[in-house]
């Protein structure tokens, strides 16, 4: 369960938030009014979600956004005005006013990005062995020939098809070369 900071400048509104996501089984590790508290407690926590106003009692979103801590997601609640500047910058965002369902959604696939992103961080990249480097190399050693490609266009061009059939680089070297020895 991913720890969750609900930060708006009245504590009435920072504590109806909190209710309605603790209700729906979500872990919200505290509430605060004051940006300077919030970055405190996540930096403590480490990663976690901020769900906020426009504007705490000493700093705007802006300046919180900028001073978070890797890993931490910020869910902005405010008038639609702001829904450009928050796209641009990567900021989840949803209008004012809300229905309850649409938080709860907005916070489970918020949870969802979180826990896939911690997934990929712990499996790593992908080490690939000595033999599927051969075949990688052969395939774009083809592609250089036939196609007249240099190296880095059979790259790109190895990993599109990797991506567009679903198939990892070495496969795709394989199909590559399964294709070009064959004519």
């Amino acid at each position: 369960m991913t720890n969750v900071i609900v930060a708006f400048p009245k504590i009435e509104d920072a504590k109806g938030i909190r209710n309605l996501l603790m209700k729906y089984g979500f872990d919200v590790s505290g509430v605060c009014t004051s940006g300077a508290r919030t970055l405190a407690l996540a930096y403590e926590l480490g990663s976690c979600v901020i769900v906020c106003g426009y504007q705490l009692t000493d700093m705007i979103y802006e300046e919180l956004w900028e001073s978070m801590p890797d890993h931490t997601k910020m869910l902005l609640l405010t008038g639609k005005d702001l829904w450009s500047d928050c796209a641009e910058k990567g900021i989840l965002f949803l209008p004012m006013p809300f229905k309850a369902r649409d938080l709860i959604e907005t916070m489970n696939m918020i949870e969802a990005q979180i826990l896939a992103g911690r997934r990929k961080r712990r499996n790593g990249p992908r080490v690939r062995d000595s033999a599927e480097e051969e075949i990688i190399r052969q395939a774009k050693n083809i592609l250089r020939e036939r196609n007249r490609m240099n190296e880095q266009e059979a790259h790109r061009y190895l990993q599109k098809c990797s991506m567009e059939n679903g198939a990892d680089l070495a496969e795709t070297a394989r199909m590559v070369l399964s294709i070009f020895q064959d004519t």
